[in-house]
This record gives C-alpha cells, sequence and structure tokens, in this order.
C-alpha cells in the first residue's frame, strides 16, 4: 500500500517554524528529523468543527471539510452495517509536545517515541484532518483493529471519501504501523 501525499499546507510563518525548532530542542529531537522522517511541517487549524464524542466521551473537533466527510464516511459504513468509533481527531501542538513529554518522563528514549508519534509540528492531527478509528470490541490504537469488518471496510471504502491510510506497514516515516490512523485528503 502506498503512503498518502502530504498534507497541502499554506507557507508557514517564521515565527511558527522557530516555535517547532524550539520545541523539539526542548525535547531533544534531533535538528534533521523532518529529512529523515519525510514529513511535511502541519499548520495548526484555524477553523475546527465538533463531530461530538470519543470513545471516552471526550469531545473531538475536525477541519469543516473532513468533519463534514467523516460524517459521510460513518453514515456511508454504519449503511453497510460497520460501526467506526473516533478515538481521537484534532490535536495542538501543545498536546503533542505534552503526549511526547509524559513517554520522556516515564523513561521511553525519543527515538522509541518517534516511533509511535509523529514529532510537535509534523503530526497531521494538527491539521485537523486526521482521525484515530477504532471498533466495537477492539481495544484502541491497537495493531488488531487490522483484523476487523470495519478496517476492511475502511480499507475498500475510505477513499471514496478521500480518507487514506497514513501510516501503513513499511512506511518511509518510520512511525510503526497504524491500522487506526486516517487522514482526509481533498
Amino acid at each position: 500500500m502506498k503512503t498518502a501525499p502530504a498534507i497541502r499546507n499554506p507557507p508557514l510563518s517564521e515565527d511558527y517554524r522557530r516555535s517547532i525548532a524550539s520545541l523539539h530542542t526542548e525535547l531533544g529531537i534531533p535538528a534533521d528529523y523532518a529529512t529523515r522522517a519525510q514529513l511535511v511541517l502541519c499548520e495548526e487549524a484555524a477553523e475546527l468543527v465538533s463531530i461530538g464524542t470519543d470513545i471516552s466521551g471526550r469531545e473531538q473537533r475536525l477541519h469543516p471539510k473532513a468533519a463534514e466527510a467523516w460524517r459521510g464516511m460513518r453514515d456511508a459504513a454504519q449503511q453497510h452495517g460497520i460501526q467506526l468509533l473516533v478515538v481521537s481527531g484534532y490535536r495542538s501542538v501543545d498536546y503533542q509536545r505534552a503526549l511526547i513529554q509524559r513517554k520522556l518522563d516515564r523513561g521511553m528514549k525519543i527515538a522509541e517515541v518517534l516511533r509511535i508519534n509523529a514529532a510537535p509540528g509534523y503530526s497531521e492531527h494538527h491539521t485537523g484532518r486526521a482521525l484515530d478509528l477504532t471498533a466495537p470490541d477492539c481495544p484502541p490504537l491497537e495493531q488488531g483493529f487490522e483484523t476487523t469488518s470495519a478496517f476492511a471496510w475502511l480499507q475498500k471504502q475510505a477513499a471514496k471519501h478521500h480518507f487514506r491510510l497514513s501510516y501503513p506497514r513499511n512506511n518511509p516515516h518510520g512511525i510503526t504501523y497504524e491500522p487506526w490512523h486516517w487522514a482526509f485528503h481533498d
């Protein structure tokens, strides 16, 4: 399976670039991270809308176009007897920083963390166009999601709704296979 193309972004300000570089220095992320990971710097979404609650009862938000596409995809799945459940949507740069810092505080090495999380500034979640999904009776954020009928349905139908699997097996980004992570591309 091919890796999804990078989400298109408008030119980013130098202040934003400096802020991300500073966060990376603080977290110990190598200066050549973007080149090695083949990821593009993602601007945080300026406009977000609610898509309802996730599996933990927290409100989740997406970019308006992604939200509309998500609703269509979710409804189409339901018509086929498939229930898609949201684990997470939009995440800010600060949230991503805190997520990585918690893992570092637990003793993980930065290289290990960057195999399971994109660095702050490089997560598709910042754009408001990415969703982590699961299915009933499937633990969230587990590779076992690939064995569900929900994943099989997504593989066949998600592209019709402009969603693509971002981190397939052996992706060039060095991120562990994430069958649950789907991003909207218009």
